[in-house]
């Protein structure tokens, strides 16, 4: 397990669409157990593997409702509507209002192949979706409907 450095824009990488995972060994059980050191040891609520320049779809959220490691996730349900302020490890000290559905469902599976379906709200919900997102090489940014500098709020 270690720490891996957190790619910040511009970097392309981040704008890649990511590759499904295949092999369910452990390389992916690293993956995630560096993903997991990285996000805790910068304090975030989730990170993407993009972030840490692999492009595979694999995250991790940590929440009050509890850390998910997320390997090839699928949204298959989405409800209502939150509005809120999102940040990104991968742009520091800038934040921006983005509209995400209130709850969703999604089925994703674990380090070991298994299938799993989440129902989160709230936060959480939007913790899954930014994340997902990168994987798909959307940063916030292109969602947000404005930016705010750390200082400023």
């Amino acid at each position: 397990m270690a720490k891996r450095n957190i790619i910040t824009v511009p970097d392309p990488l981040l704008f890649k669409k990511c590759r499904p995972v295949e092999n369910f060994d452990d390389k992916l059980a690293m993956l995630l157990d560096d993903l997991t050191d990285t996000v805790k040891a910068a304090n975030g609520a989730g990170l993407a593997a993009p972030q840490v320049a692999v492009l595979k779809r694999v995250c991790v959220v940590d929440t009050d409702d509890g850390f998910f490691e997320l390997v090839n996730p699928v949204l298959k349900s989405a409800s209502g509507e939150q509005r809120g302020l999102e940040g990104c490890l991968s742009v520091p000290k800038k934040y921006g209002t983005v509209t995400r559905p209130m709850k969703i469902v999604v089925e994703a599976y674990d380090r070991d192949g298994n299938l799993h379906k989440y129902k989160v709200k709230g936060f959480t919900a939007r913790a899954f979706l930014h994340e997902m997102d990168h994987l798909d090489g959307i940063v916030y940014t292109s969602k947000a409907e404005d930016s705010v500098d750390e200082d400023k709020i």
